[in-house]
């Protein structure tokens, strides 16, 4: 492990950690894509709309996963970094089992409060059968949800990138067997593609606990190793709490746009639901490179080796913003193809068209803070990271949604977020330029 994260060149170290997290992402994103596009091929507005409207409740799932993955790898990066092996097996510990805890008390307040969160989520009439069927089951597996992301972040901290993918990859690759099994011939519908995506979660983390046990030398699956000090308890929610922010305010900006979409019908809603999944091309694969990096920028912040930090930062803002930047340009001019292969409808493919040319515009800017965001989490500065997690798609994006819906109607909805990503770009360049460490 020394030998990746503190000898190997700092381009060879990035993309031996970032490659396997991208590939990872690809197949989700393949995922993503051939679940949205057979759920379309029901031809039926109100079931996507239904679907679009549960999607909030797992990226919710994804955010209360961070909490402990994103947060206990942070520490685990840092600790390893200083060499302080113990107390990072302890920390794995915490993290493993205290997920799957999690997990199960999200799926008890899920149960328990169906209603109310199908009414806040923007179901109607026409909609809400689709929406609580996708419900139901995405809630009843919330353990198994929740859980996959301790370990897929945990397993990094360790150069394991390559066994964390594989197992990402055998619990997506079911899970796009399964969908059109259970959509289709069992005729399952809404319920059927959300109980595709548990199945798979479910092998993942089988997946996951077999590298645990079998090629990592300084993590744990152990109850026995589980005791961590209040400090670093607290450090773990510090930077995790922020990360799962992130996603949070996903799910938040997911929820406003389709309550103040669902005004102009479910077939606006439909086509937000198609364009935000085509949008995902360019966001899952910088995701992956900003993640895949994370391990490395803790690690060379808690050994205090400033030069090798900030040529990590530089590569991966080149990258990602790099990366970003093309896709913006490919994805203008394919728009309304890429609408075709998932509905047919007229409507949906003009409404979608623009949707994806707005959510694109601004995936530089999004790529950049991004960047900025994990550098936060990986050095333990939580603050900075809430800032940037909490504004770009809560606070701002909420100003930005309800002053352009006001005052541009439709148009200003779906161009909301580019808005909300210009100003929260500024703000992460503010803050970077205070918090990162300065060459002596």
């Amino acid at each position: 492990m020394e030998e990746l994260f503190e000898h190997t060149s700092i381009r060879r170290a990035y993309f031996t950690l970032a490659l396997p997290v991208v590939l990872n992402m690809v197949v989700s994103l393949i995922y993503n894509m051939v679940d949205t596009f057979f759920v379309a091929q029901t031809q039926n507005p109100d079931l996507v709309a239904g679907v679009s409207l549960g999607a909030p409740l797992f990226t919710l799932m994804i955010a209360l996963g961070d909490m402990l993955g994103l947060g206990g790898s942070s520490l685990i990066s840092r600790l390893f970094g200083e060499h302080r092996y113990a107390e990072a097996k302890n920390a794995s510990g915490f993290c493993f089992y205290g997920s799957f805890l999690l997990g199960i008390g999200v799926m008890l307040i899920l149960m328990l409060g169906q209603t109310p969160f199908l009414k806040l989520l923007g179901a109607t009439d026409a909609t809400w059968e689709y929406a609580r069927q996708y419900y139901l089951v995405i809630a009843a597996g919330a353990p198994f949800i929740i859980f996959f992301y301790s370990p897929v972040n945990i397993l990094r901290t360790e150069g394991l990138a390559v066994q964390s993918m594989k197992a990402s990859v055998v619990g997506t690759v079911i899970n796009i067997i399964l969908n059109p099994i259970l959509i289709f011939p069992c005729g399952l519908g809404a319920a059927g593609s959300a109980l595709a995506t548990v199945i798979g979660n479910i092998l993942a983390d089988i997946l996951m606990v077999y590298y645990l046990l079998s090629a990592s030398k300084r993590l744990t699956t152990s109850i026995h190793h589980t005791k961590l000090a209040g400090p670093l308890q607290r450090e773990i929610l510090m930077i995790g709490i922020p990360a799962s922010v992130t996603n949070l305010m996903s799910t938040f900006a997911m929820a406003m746009t389709n309550r103040y979409l669902i005004h102009y019908g479910a077939t606006s809603v439909a086509a937000m639901g198609i364009a935000l999944k085509i949008s995902m091309i360019t966001t899952m694969i910088f995701v992956g490179f900003a993640f895949g990096a994370q391990p490395l920028i803790g690690y060379t912040y808690g050994a205090k080796d400033t030069q090798r930090f900030n040529a990590t930062i530089r590569l991966d803002l080149s990258v990602v913003c790099g990366f970003s930047l093309i896709m913006t340009y490919l994805m203008w001019f394919l728009a309304p193809t890429m609408i075709k292969w998932f509905m047919k409808d007229p409507a949906v493919i003009a409404h979608g068209t623009m949707m994806i040319r707005w959510l694109i515009a601004s995936a530089t800017l999004a790529g950049l803070i991004l960047v900025f965001t994990t550098m936060f989490q990986a050095m333990g500065k939580a603050f900075p990271a809430f800032i940037l997690s909490f504004f770009r798609q809560g606070v701002i994006f909420y100003l930005v949604l309800t002053l352009f819906a006001h005052l541009f109607g439709y148009q200003g909805i779906i161009a909301s977020q580019a808005g909300a990503d210009l100003v929260t770009a500024i703000i992460a360049v503010i803050l970077f330029n205070f918090y990162r460490p300065k060459t002596r």
